[in-house]
């Protein structure tokens, strides 16, 4: 590799980095400017419920950055080179991400109901108490977050490791990424699954399903894969992503967003299918709440932007290879996922009725503000490829 090369390699569009940092930042105002506002003229419940859809979606997007990190160690491939580095980027957010779960840790009993004083009373709240309280939830949210952080320091320090070393054959060192997302991906798994059941279904504790581990698994791969091609759509613009962005990769990754697309849609039917036959009481009440007073016209509208229209779109061998094109698929993907994680969410503190509420939004441009602004920090402080991977197409 000539110096030119590596120079080349090493270049960041920093100008414009630095102007995305600053709009979001503005938006990281308006947003906080809205939940000051709400947090003074609401009650707690409805603040805290759109605090939890915005903390939902933006973990959605990091910690699926962490497992497609290690999907890509596993699998190879110039699809993986050329999006690791946002995928180190999203993943490297979760130190954020802890201290954003704090609010919702200090406010247990207004959002889930086995948290509350009386909540014993309901016999089948009780069966579920040695699970369901709240030492055991702080207890495994810290082994959560001790896991995912973990794995992802663990990862990117081999990484810049690599970056600071001079290139050299595959060697033994460079095996060790894939030796540890392995198991990596079935502690992620494992975690995704306990997690998913914690913050989002036991806020209803009524209702269970044996799939909700697997399809948070699918929409969090899905809002990961949706970012992170909108992110490469747009650095292909500047070097050193031009120098190597081809049709192939975007081919790639839109194959890839069509397979989490379909991974989606079957569990989502799975589960709906699963629960109406065996006709609970406890369980089809949960759809019950999602399909009727208005939030029927929600959950068509997921139903058509997250599976219909997408998968038919990203049929098309021309559409896939285009960046533009795909970037617009991916940016319908990521505006209805945070619908998705807003129709799970709400019904179970308002079932009755459709209830949509600003805070909706300033919660997730708030939050989001802070995790775009971390995100484009880390994306700023190193190079935009594997520098000195020794499976880099252009060192070849």
């Amino acid at each position: 590799m000539t110096a030119n090369n590596e120079a080349l390699l090493a270049e960041r569009p920093t100008a414009d980095l630095a102007r995305l940092r600053a709009r979001w930042l503005v938006l990281c105002g308006i947003g906080l400017v809205g939940l000051i506002i709400g947090l003074f003229t609401v009650d707690r419940e409805t603040f805290m419920q759109s605090y939890l859809i915005g903390f939902m979606f933006w973990s959605g997007i990091t910690i699926g950055s962490m497992a497609l990190l290690m999907v890509q160690y596993l699998s190879g491939g110039g699809w993986g080179l050329f999006a690791r580095r946002v995928f180190e980027a999203s993943a490297r957010a979760l130190p954020l991400l802890a201290i954003l779960f704090v609010p919702i840790a200090l406010s247990l009993p207004v959002l889930y109901p086995w948290a509350r004083p009386d909540a014993l009373a309901d016999p089948k709240i009780a069966i579920k108490a040695a699970y369901l309280n709240p030492t055991y939830f702080y207890i495994r949210a810290a082994i959560y977050f001790t896991i995912w952080m973990g794995l992802t320091f663990t990862l990117t320090r081999w990484s810049k490791e690599q970056d600071d070393n001079p290139v050299r054959l595959p060697g033994p060192k460079d095996g060790r990424m894939r030796v540890l997302s392995g198991p990596g991906l079935v502690l992620y798994m494992l975690t995704i699954t306990f997690m998913s059941v914690d913050w989002v279904m036991s806020l209803e504790p009524h209702f269970t399903s044996t799939i909700w581990g697997i399809l948070t698994l699918g929409g969090q791969g899905l809002s990961t894969l949706a970012f992170t091609i909108l992110v490469l759509a747009a650095l292909s613009r500047f070097k050193p992503v031009s120098e190597v962005a081809s049709e192939g990769n975007f081919h790639d990754l839109g194959k890839l967003m069509l397979a989490f697309v379909m991974l989606w849609a079957y569990f989502s039917l799975s589960q709906f299918l699963i629960t109406w036959s065996g006709n609970l009481p406890e369980e089809i009440t949960w759809y019950l709440a999602r399909i009727q007073g208005g939030w029927q016209w929600v959950a068509i509208a997921i139903v058509f932007f997250q599976f219909v229209l997408p998968f038919v779109l990203l049929l098309s061998h021309r559409l896939k290879r285009r960046a533009r094109s795909v970037a617009m698929v991916a940016l319908m993907l990521i505006v209805i996922r945070f619908v998705d994680v807003f129709w799970l969410i709400t019904p179970a503190f308002d079932p009755s009725r459709l209830s949509v509420h600003l805070l909706d939004l300033a919660a997730v441009l708030a939050l989001g503000g802070f995790w775009v602004w971390l995100f484009v920090r880390q994306l700023e402080g190193r190079p935009l490829l594997p520098l000195r991977d020794p499976t880099l197409p252009v060192l070849e």
